[in-house]
């Protein structure tokens, strides 16, 4: 059975047949509902106008539309999930429908953050119950019986009284005619009486074409008279082309064009880097083309960079006062009097998303008016970036979306979208597809920043903390926005920075500037990674300096169950979410950390060699916490027996997701921990595919990963899922090492730090 069809067939077939669906224009959906904004001012989606998301041919089929990007996490399967539950519709008889990049007619369609499922449950519940009304309404006109007297059950409504019946297909076009109830009028399911969500036993709806390689990823895009483009990017950020000489390239077989791509200023936000394009028949022709091109850069301000000597720079600036904020009590009071003090540093590198399918996308220019297929994560913002480069209108821009071989945030950028429209524009009415190699996505990302981690903490003479001091340094990621700013955002700053929730009487948190050289993006989890790195492997040091264990000390820190409001902690941002209503709370953080530890057999006696590591961290209004069991032999090689990882999101979707990403955020952290690592010299990142650029592979995967879900009550607030399994994994790591060996690991990756 077919779960998916394009939006051009489902177009198709719907005004063939006639049916419910959306016949006209949108802005009855934003009169009575309008758009719901969370703290970061980013609108969460508040449409959910069943017309919108919903259509029902008279053979019964529901098409549902998923405005936002599938990229593994089963996004489409939870959107649908969630409708189709308050609709009451055979899962057997949907389909889904990828919707193309429009905020105004979708919502938010911006797939990052952990945001799908927090933000949209409601507004899905509220279109699939509207649907299933509207379905009762039209019943109950067509009988001439109270609409109280129907009920709508597994597709069909019936009227008891009478034993009527009729299906969804037979009543979807008067149903199109009913009044969209809005607000109030809709009446929502009791949870109780939930087929779909939270049942973790619906098929993924396009897991057979992921498969079976029937999914179409923006690298499968093939189109008659196709023309292929790669780019030869600056490979400094902010370089230009000073000139170029394009002879030999034009006389490689098959070549039809080149074309120079002119770059932006710095802040550049996601604009395509500077290069030559070489536009040719086929994949082979361009890439050789490429290499014959002479090109003499202008590397600009960023030519001279190189990591190591830029980590050197943020170490001294670790230890000299920076911007305060966050400060109770008096720090330098409580660390001349503390019995013992500990001063660490923490250091995370540059890294690059790296997802399996790297970016590509096909453009086609005709008619004034811009056609995009590609792996966009943000095709809202795919859309208005396209138009504005081509001097067109949102309008006229269609960004369709295909299936994400992964994305991380990589592809939240749309600068390969905006390549690929540059170069159809020099070639209307001719498809052209740019594709992005291994190396050109490794050399030219938007990475995750390079941070050092600067932590002191003092104990009193019974080993209980008096004063906590964390300096946090790292370029920021409005560096992309804002011309040379030098401390962190209000974003990062809320990302296990300031909203520690440790109950130490002396805290300071301060921020030392540091300027950005690269370009500085999100990654899967963002700034949680080198924040909650340095305070969970901190907190381990605290335990071992005081004689304590280290979850029953991690624990002490946390203090009672209690709820905080964010904005305390100096955390304005929360997550994108309304402080007064997603509070932070302890209690929930102390639960999946206990958990994890009886889950783990924390406490028992381990083999010579072997070790436990323990850390939690709360990301994305969720709560996470991990039990990493490590070994490690006389010649330093490390292997994992066990993972243990527990999640507290709230209520729950679809349970088998939840745990399918908590296991690929077990092995992303693993990855950053152990292998991952982008440097530079002279400018350009050194790396250039997987054997440079590692990542976990199967031979040192966990022996296995148990992940533990809490159960979640539906009365509240949800979490996110796809990120917050990844902050615990790196400290929890490295954590269990000094259980095992005594030694600390303090800059990442691992790699060889461990042999003899």
């Amino acid at each position: 059975m077919d779960t998916f069809v394009t939006r051009r067939d489902f177009l198709q077939a719907i005004a063939a047949t006639g049916g419910f669906a959306l016949a006209g224009g949108i802005n009855e959906v934003f009169a009575a509902d309008p758009p719901k904004y969370g703290a970061d001012g980013m609108p969460n989606g508040w449409i959910d106008n069943p017309l919108v998301f919903v259509a029902i041919a008279p053979d019964g089929i529901v098409s549902v539309t998923c405005h936002r990007a599938e990229m593994g996490q089963g996004v489409r399967t939870g959107v649908t999930m969630i409708i189709a539950d308050e609709l009451e519709a055979d899962w057997s008889k949907i389909r889904v429908v990828q919707a193309p990049g429009d905020e105004k007619k979708y919502g938010n369609q911006d797939t990052d953050g952990s945001r799908t499922t927090r933000h949209f449950f409601t507004p899905m519940r509220r279109c699939g119950a509207a649907a299933r009304q509207m379905l009762e309404g039209a019943a109950a006109a067509k009988w001439g019986v109270p609409v109280s007297e129907v009920k709508a059950a597994n597709h069909v409504v019936t009227h008891a009284k009478s034993g009527k019946t009729a299906g969804y297909g037979e009543l979807a076009a008067d149903a199109a005619k009913q009044p969209v109830p809005t607000g109030a009028a809709i009446k929502l399911k009791d949870p109780k009486d939930f087929r779909y969500i939270g049942k973790g036993k619906t098929p993924i709806v396009d897991g057979f074409d992921m498969t079976t390689g029937k999914g179409m990823y923006a690298q499968d895009v093939v189109m008659p008279g196709m023309l292929f483009a790669v780019i030869a990017r600056s490979p400094v950020y902010g370089g230009k082309v000073k000139s170029f000489d394009a002879t030999a390239a034009r006389q490689v077989k098959g070549v039809v064009n080149v074309v120079e791509i002119k770059g932006t200023d710095i802040p550049a936000a996601f604009a395509p880097l500077a290069g030559v394009a070489v536009i040719a028949e086929n994949t082979w022709a361009a890439i050789q083309g490429r290499k014959a091109l002479k090109i003499e850069w202008d590397g600009g301000a960023n030519a001279s960079y190189d990591s190591d000597k830029y980590r050197a720079g943020m170490e001294a600036a670790a230890v000299k006062p920076g911007k305060v904020i966050r400060t109770h009590g008096d720090v330098d009071k409580a660390m001349a009097g503390a019995a013992k003090t500990l001063k660490a540093d923490y250091y995370i590198p540059h890294l690059a998303q790296a997802p399996m399918e790297p970016p590509a996308a096909t453009a086609v220019v005709k008619d004034g008016k811009c056609e995009v297929w590609t792996c966009a994560q943000s095709p809202q913002a795919a859309r208005n970036d396209v138009a504005k480069r081509l001097g067109m209108k949102p309008e006229d821009v269609t960004i369709n979306v295909t299936l994400l071989g992964g994305g991380f945030g990589r592809k939240s950028k749309a600068d390969f979208a905006v390549e690929a429209a540059l170069l159809a524009n020099e070639m209307p009415g001719k498809p052209v597809k740019v594709v992005w190699t291994r190396e050109d996505d490794l050399h030219h990302s938007f990475y995750h920043t390079v941070s050092v981690e600067h932590l002191e903490a003092g104990l009193d003479k019974s080993g209980k903390p008096v004063a906590w001091l964390h300096r946090s340094v790292g370029p920021t990621l409005m560096a992309l926005f804002m011309p040379d700013p030098k401390v962190e955002s209000a974003i990062e700053i809320g990302m296990g920075l300031a909203n520690v929730p440790f109950e130490v009487p002396n805290v300071r948190i301060e921020n030392p500037e540091a300027a950005a050289h690269t370009r500085v993006g999100w990654y899967r989890a963002v700034s949680n990674i080198p924040h909650a790195f340095a305070v969970q492997s901190m907190v381990c040091e605290m335990a071992n300096a005081a004689g304590r264990d280290p979850k029953d000390f991690l624990l002490e820190l946390m203090g009672p169950a209690r709820k905080i409001d964010p904005r305390t902690l100096n955390d304005t941002w929360n997550h994108g979410e309304d402080p007064s209503l997603y509070v932070y709370d302890v209690g929930r953080l102390r639960n999946v950390t206990e958990i994890a530890a009886k889950a783990s057999g924390w406490g028992g006696k381990l083999p010579k060699g072997q070790g436990r590591g323990i850390a939690a961290h709360y990301s994305f209004t969720t709560y996470v916490a991990s039990v990493i069991q490590v070994a490690v032999d006389a010649k330093g090689a490390l292997t994992i027996p066990r993972v243990d990882i527990v999640i507290d999101c709230g209520a729950q979707v679809n349970p088998e997701r939840i745990r399918s990403q908590m296991e690929g955020a077990v092995i992303m952290g693993l990855s950053n921990a152990m292998l991952s690592e982008i440097t530079y010299k002279n400018g350009a990142v050194v790396q250039d595919n997987f054997h440079q650029y590692e990542i976990l592979r199967m031979n040192m995967a966990p022996r296995a990963i148990h992940v533990h879900l809490v159960p979640g009550d539906y009365s509240k607030h949800m979490g996110g899922v796809g990120e917050p399994g990844v902050p615990p994994i790196a400290p929890a790591l490295c954590n269990a090492i000094f259980a095992a060996t005594g030694k600390r690991i303090r800059a990442l990756p691992i790699k060889d730090q461990l042999k003899a």
